[in-house]
């Protein structure tokens, strides 16, 4: 309601529209009439900010994208042409430079391990199933956990396994237990177990020269790390530490792998978390815990409308009485305040 001013004219009083109001409703009929601005640039920017804030991930959203995803990874990586002969004159040269650098230690332990039955056979099945079982665990303890980390993380893992990609093209390289001339044993055959898709019935499956660089590596030093910045109790974290470790052992020992092969698998991890350092503007773990106003609940009607303020205007309403209540009697007037009244 607009203000009034009250003018005194023999002894009658006016209303009329205040100074102020009458000020102020030409220009508010200026900006009611004026259009708002249309998109440009600032539009795209605010678009591009809200994809570059962590929001609450959706289930079914992200369980449809890693299936997609992987799909997708499995297809390129076994599209890549089986460049045989540079795959073995690349395993010839990495072998080669590990013996320069005195480090040429797979064929050692491939053969300490594999003279342990027991041993070698939980390796293999440990290479073929915690690869993804783990992983897909540290995705969901993010997912219920750590929302507000989770995309950051995620991005994390698809730049790592995308990046491989261009390792398993442009520098083919067979694993250590398909070299000509060399001692490996490749411990899934002999022992006939199952550990690798590029050994046995699984052969045909996938390209068997995509062993640079090594993923298993990647992803057990992205679940390993994400447990031990994250995780509070210190045996979890500890856990985080040794999963990686465990699994270079076991990627050695089963002659799937190089040491080297798990070098090229962190170097793409490191290009994993700067591509996400640089879309969200911090590393996964410095992002806050949960997406602020997502667990927010929203309210019925009823119980908004009951939350708003009453209007002046509007008069209380009377409480319901109860049947059987006896009801307060009423005050009576003082004698002073009556008298007063009657005089």
């Amino acid at each position: 309601m607009g203000e009034t001013q009250v003018t005194a004219h023999e002894g009658r009083s006016t209303a009329g529209p205040s100074p102020i109001a009458a000020e102020a409703a030409p220009q508010a009929a200026t900006a009611s009439s004026t259009p708002p601005p249309a998109p440009g640039k600032s539009g795209w920017q605010s678009r591009l900010r809200s994809l570059r804030t962590p929001g609450r991930p959706r289930l079914w959203f992200e369980i449809l994208l890693i299936a997609v995803s992987y799909w997708l990874y499995s297809l390129v990586r076994n599209a890549v042409p089986e460049q045989k002969a540079a795959a073995l004159a690349n395993a010839d040269w990495i072998w080669s430079a590990e013996k320069s650098l005195g480090l040429a230690f797979e064929e050692s332990v491939n053969h300490a391990v594999n003279s342990v039955t027991w041993l070698i056979v939980s390796m293999n099945y440990y290479y073929a199933t915690l690869h993804f079982v783990v992983t897909i665990g540290v995705l969901v303890w993010l997912f219920r956990r750590h929302p507000g980390r989770y995309a950051a993380t995620r991005l994390v893992l698809f730049a790592t396994t995308g990046v491989a990609l261009l390792g398993y093209y442009l520098y083919p390289l067979a694993p250590p237990r398909l070299m000509n001339g060399a001692n490996f044993i490749d411990t899934v055959l002999v022992h006939e177990t199952w550990g690798s898709m590029a050994s046995g019935n699984f052969k045909n499956m996938s390209n068997q020269y995509a062993a640079m660089p090594s993923m298993h590596i990647g992803w057990s030093l992205w679940c390993g790390l994400t447990i031990f910045a994250l995780a509070s109790a210190p045996w979890a974290r500890i856990l985080g530490l040794l999963y990686p470790t465990l699994t270079l052992v076991v990627i050695v020992a089963t002659a799937n792998h190089f040491w080297l092969d798990a070098v090229g698998g962190m170097a793409c991890l490191a290009f994993g978390y700067a591509v996400s350092r640089v879309w969200y503007g911090s590393l996964p773990h410095r992002l806050p815990k949960g997406v602020p106003g997502a667990r927010k609940g929203r309210l019925t009607g009823l119980r908004a409308a009951a939350r708003l303020p009453r209007p002046a205007s509007e008069p209380e309403p009377k409480a319901e009485q109860k049947p059987g209540a006896k009801t307060a009697p009423e005050e009576e007037p003082a004698p002073e305040a009556a008298g007063a009244r009657r005089s």
